[in-house]
């Protein structure tokens, strides 16, 4: 196939884009470098059936050519991105989306979109299935990025009624690994670079609320699966282990042996206080659930993040350094 990746140089975008060039498919990357970055994908410029094209999808895309896939994750995804650039979150999300179903419809392609569980906003069903329909606040801090991508979610809903498109859904869940940017916002950057530089690792209040986060060779494995289905979705991706802030945060500092305290800060707006996914779908419709453990996951994340801020062997990688005190 020709599958096009829009925002293919961004932290999930750029492993899609290993993943099928390795599967022998060819790629489009599109991308603005508004928060993905070019040297994600450095590495594919020059192999063998890679492109890649600067274009901002809120404004056009134009692919020449034949296009099988268009694969949609184009959009600022943490929390300190989307504060940063709100217009352009809701536009990624409202006339990127608009544009890429229009490119989709013009080359008969299917069409993916990498939807999220930020739909189920601050949820009141827990573990959060496919058929909730969430618990959000239209103009909370997180909106931008909440409505953005539950108004795609309805854009794409009303192609595939209205013109017969072969659209897909997924929500995606926390997700985790190698390329997220150290000053991402994200609780595990934020984690693994604060240790890494023996600094206090910060944890938003008590640290009680719970994520379910996945390492991103599993998450990919499930997008990729999705895409070859044919089915429509939403279907949740996602870890359905489920761990606390704080012992999240336990966990990466003992891995690097960092002696560092945990200092607590104040919780933003609109927080979760609870996020894990029902991946009933997701096992029976994909025959997908996550199989990479979440110390093996953030051993690989600590040793990219090492590599990327110089900062040389993690002695706690090897050695299970114990956990440091709470300040």
């Amino acid at each position: 196939m020709r599958v096009v990746v829009a925002g293919g140089a961004g932290f999930l975008g750029s492993h899609l884009c290993d993943r099928l060039l390795d599967d022998g498919e060819e790629v489009v990357c599109v991308d603005n470098y508004l928060t993905g970055r070019k040297n994600n994908i450095e590495h594919l410029l020059g192999r063998p059936g890679f492109e890649l094209l600067e274009q901002d999808v809120s404004e056009q895309m134009t692919v020449p050519g034949t296009v099988d896939a268009i694969l949609e994750f184009a959009s600022p995804a943490s929390p300190l991105d989307y504060a940063r650039y709100p217009i352009e979150t809701l536009k990624a999300g409202s006339h990127g989306t608009l544009h890429a179903l229009d490119l989709a419809r013009s080359k008969g392609a299917r069409f993916l979109l990498a939807s999220t569980s930020e739909v189920y906003g601050d949820p009141l069903v827990h573990p959060q299935e496919e058929s909730y329909w969430g618990h959000v606040n239209p103009i909370g801090p997180r909106s931008m990025y909440d409505e953005a991508k539950r108004f795609a979610e309805a854009l794409t809903t009303a192609y595939r009624n209205r013109h017969g498109i072969d659209t897909a859904i997924i929500r995606i869940f926390n997700t985790y690994g190698p390329r997220m940017r150290t000053d991402d916002g994200r609780a595990i950057p934020a984690f693994v670079s604060q240790a890494l530089r023996g600094e206090p690792v910060t944890v938003a209040g008590d640290g009680l609320q719970t994520r379910s986060v996945c390492y991103v060779d599993d998450l990919v494995e499930g997008i990729v699966r999705m895409l070859r289905s044919g089915l429509p979705g939403p279907v949740n991706l996602g870890n359905p282990h489920e761990m606390s802030i704080i012992d999240t945060a336990r966990l990466v500092v003992e891995l690097i042996g960092a002696d560092v305290p945990i200092k607590f800060i104040p919780r933003p707006g609109d927080d979760p206080m609870v996020r894990r996914p029902d991946i009933t779908l997701a096992r029976r419709q994909l025959d997908w659930e996550p199989v990479i453990d979440v110390r093996d996951g953030l051993l690989r994340t600590i040793e990219w993040f090492a590599s990327e801020l110089g900062a040389g062997p993690v002695p706690g990688a090897a050695a299970g350094a114990a956990v440091a005190p709470v300040a």
